[in-house]
């Protein structure tokens, strides 16, 4: 536990270091954020704030991965799912970036690379992290056998679902890079658990990686607070996600994770809630989606949205994890 707390802790360190100096760079080049037109009109304030900061997250979450983890496999296994995410992410903002636009890549290309990283991490889950074909029912001890199929469809809506969820999140300063430190809390500590009671020594390992993505969400916090000095731009946000989904599938808590992220899923239903009343009724449920901005036009302010949903991103994932602890 210490090693994890020494990674989590340098990883911070790193970004605090190297956060201004990233973040003139990115400013001396112009990478900008473009606000999008539909959003809420206080943003447009917000226009031109360096973006990519997520590029910065993961060098810093790199340099004490490599320095303090024993390099297992289910770690590794984790990292490769993050990483495919953060690369979708950054080939994203890039094209944001050179067309000077709030719209890079295309829904459908996302969901297709985002299915091609999936089949990837299914089969090094299961031939490489030594994991089966069923997933764990929460509240019991009993497997739901899925079948090799089963198990491949299961990886990528659970990649895709957390990946885009969070990105969607990823709408206020420091709402995005506050709630996913806070659910790779409740992984730290599943992933201590297991590690502790396993045979297999490689699975302590997903604490010290899960640290280190925590370490480097408190550290880029430091620039992304309100009114933010950077934005982690999808290279960030669907990158968190893809290391949570990575800590869910390594963890065997897929099913799990609706509670533990239930932050993530409330913000993803409110868009799929908005979008079938408008298609079905012409009205909306919200007075805009994902459910931040409702409460931004409720005349909240943004910093109080943003740490009431902190708040709520810890409920949900104190709960998940005594759940976990109860059924171990």
């Amino acid at each position: 536990m210490f090693t994890a707390l020494a990674a989590g802790i340098t990883s911070m360190v790193v970004i605090l270091i190297a956060g201004p100096w990233f973040i003139e760079w990115l400013r001396r080049n112009e990478f900008g954020q473009t606000i999008r037109e539909d959003g809420p009109q206080g943003h447009k304030t917000k226009e031109g704030t360096p973006t990519m900061g997520g590029v910065l997250i993961w060098l810093a979450v790199l340099i004490p991965f490599f320095i303090f983890s024993q390099l297992s496999v289910a770690s590794f296994s984790v990292l490769v799912i993050a990483l495919g995410c953060a690369l979708i992410g950054f080939a994203d903002d890039w094209m944001k970036i050179i067309k000077g636009r709030s719209l890079g890549l295309s829904a459908r290309w996302k969901l297709l690379l985002q299915l091609a990283l999936g089949l990837l991490a299914g089969f090094i889950a299961l031939h490489f992290a030594g994991l089966t074909t069923s997933v764990s029912i929460p509240f019991s001890h009993a497997q739901w056998h899925l079948g090799t199929v089963g198990f491949y469809i299961l990886v990528f809506l659970v990649i895709a679902s957390a990946s885009n969820t969070v990105n969607l999140t990823d709408g206020l300063d420091g709402l995005a890079a506050g709630s996913a430190a806070i659910v790779l809390v409740a992984y730290a500590g599943i992933a201590f658990i297991i590690g502790r009671h396993e045979p297999d020594p490689g699975l302590l390992d997903l604490s010290v990686l899960s640290t280190c993505i925590v370490g480097a969400c408190l550290g880029f916090l430091w620039f992304n607070t309100f009114p933010a000095d950077v934005f982690m731009g999808d290279t960030g946000s669907l990158g968190l996600g893809g290391a949570i989904a990575g800590m869910a599938i390594l963890t065997r808590t897929e099913l799990l994770l609706i509670v533990v992220a239930g932050i993530f899923v409330i913000e993803g239903l409110s868009v799929i809630l908005q979008v079938a009343s408008f298609k079905l009724t012409r009205r909306r449920i919200f007075l805009m989606a994902p459910l931040h901005h409702h409460f931004e036009l409720r005349n909240w302010s943004e910093t109080k949205v943003i740490v009431r949903f902190w708040i709520v991103a810890a409920i949900f994932a104190g709960i998940g994890f005594a759940i976990y602890y109860a059924t171990f």
